[in-house]
């Protein structure tokens, strides 16, 4: 009851606001009507392998044009929505502008895109950053994704089981080549780490995938330590062409 009055009163004095446009909402955590349209959701028929969605069903165990011609290193990947400009504007602010509550609410979306690569088998791995530009960031925002996926989903989290030893360039601006080139050997797996992963199964989270360069080099450093079997999931996901800058 003492909760529930100090619910109200919290609400009274801050009422909850939507997190894409801050107009007034009902509850906290979530979208007024006018932002959820603006939201896609990634949703069958998709590629069993990349996830991308399929324009029309292609039948069970096809695999997209992307997937056959150039398979990742990973086993499969998910992803909750497309990256429209409104999944842009909430990552954005998450990342920049001190709001790591929004995760929260994309954790909820990731959950259930991501559902058939959560289980009790399942060690979280949120992509990481390079210790200077964390410490520029002050947190890093694919953990903050994982630590809620991992308490929604009753999954183990390890922070630190590989690290970007290698600072990159931002991937902004870069077409596919240029992106995989740039974190190529940029990720290191810690052996006394791994060795108390056994074989459990790691899902590799990020906030957004584009051309799958960030999470292809984690993945490889993964699969190259011994891990036998690496998912990855994602809020967003880029459809687009390999000759694109994002």
């Amino acid at each position: 009851m003492v909760a529930s009055m100090g619910g109200q009163v919290l609400d009274a004095a801050f009422p909850p606001v939507c997190l894409g446009c801050n107009e007034a909402v009902s509850t906290p955590d979530g979208l007024c009507p006018s932002c959820w349209r603006q939201l896609i959701p990634i949703s069958r028929p998709f590629c069993p392998v990349l996830g991308l969605p399929f324009a029309s069903a292609m039948g069970e165990g096809a695999l997209s044009v992307q997937a056959i011609a150039n398979p990742p290193p990973f086993d499969r990947a998910r992803s909750a929505v497309a990256y429209t400009d409104l999944a842009r504007k909430l990552i954005s602010k998450m990342k920049y502008s001190d709001r790591p509550e929004i995760g929260l609410f994309c954790a909820r979306m990731m959950v259930s895109a991501g559902h058939e690569l959560l289980g009790p088998d399942v060690v979280l791995v949120p992509v990481p950053l390079h210790r200077s530009r964390q410490r520029e960031r002050r947190y890093n925002q694919s953990a903050e994704l994982a630590r809620a996926v991992g308490r929604l989903a009753k999954c183990e989290l390890h922070t630190d089981l590989i690290v970007r030893h290698k600072r990159t360039i931002q991937q902004v601006g870069l077409n596919a080549s240029q992106r995989a080139r740039n974190v190529d050997g940029a990720f290191r797996v810690d052996p006394m780490r791994l060795d108390r992963l056994g074989a459990r199964r790691v899902v590799l989270v990020d906030d957004v995938l584009t051309t799958g360069a960030t999470v292809s080099a984690a993945a490889k450093a993964l699969k190259r330590a011994g891990v036998s079997h690496v998912d990855v999931l994602s809020f967003a996901r880029v459809v687009f062409d390999t000759d694109m800058t994002v």
